[in-house]
């Protein structure tokens, strides 16, 4: 991905982010619970991608990790 495209990525995901937290302490969330939420929401993403451990872990089949490394 060329470098132009990738921080326009990067760009995009960052006003995302902030126009959704705006968004969501101006709808009158708590921000105890906007902190509850988000911090589950990165608990399960993280445990969801963890590798090894056997058949059932991460979100594909096999370790995307390159040996060694």
């Amino acid at each position: 991905m060329p470098l132009p495209h990738f921080l326009m990525l990067v760009a995009v995901v960052i006003l995302a982010a902030g126009t959704s937290l705006l968004l969501a302490l101006a709808a009158g969330v708590p921000p105890g619970v906007l902190a509850l939420g988000l911090g589950s929401a990165a608990l399960l993403a993280h445990l969801l991608t963890r590798q090894g451990g056997g058949p059932g872990r991460g979100l594909g089949p096999g370790s995307h990790r390159t040996p060694g490394a």
